[in-house]
């Protein structure tokens, strides 16, 4: 049963790794997300970074990817940002796109 055992471990290792990776994915897409809405909302650098990790934060008020999604439309609509859901959708998949390039490159 060593060999079952043993393939047995190797997903379980494996399952790990890609949730580790998939986290480390979303928290940096949430990062590059918030610095572009903090763009858009006219916020410059220290402020921008604050606003970046506000956006990483959201994440962790639910499972998925709408309370992320829910911050930076109350955001923009308090500030007049003229950015519709589907702008605000699409870039959160580009950003996704690029973050888990990077995740892969560290």
């Amino acid at each position: 049963m060593t060999g079952m055992d043993d393939r047995r471990d190797a997903f379980e290792k494996k399952f790990a790794h890609d949730a580790d990776l998939r986290f480390k994915a979303e928290a940096r897409r949430n990062k590059l997300l918030g610095l572009w809405a903090a763009e858009l909302l006219g916020k410059k650098d220290g402020e921008a970074e604050a606003y970046a990790k506000e956006v990483v934060a959201a994440d962790l008020e639910e499972a998925g990817d709408e309370d992320v999604f829910r911050k930076i439309r109350a955001d923009f609509d308090a500030a007049g940002v003229n950015e519709t859901d589907a702008a605000i959708r699409e870039k959160m998949i580009v950003l996704m796109e690029e973050a888990i390039r990077q995740v892969n490159q560290d």
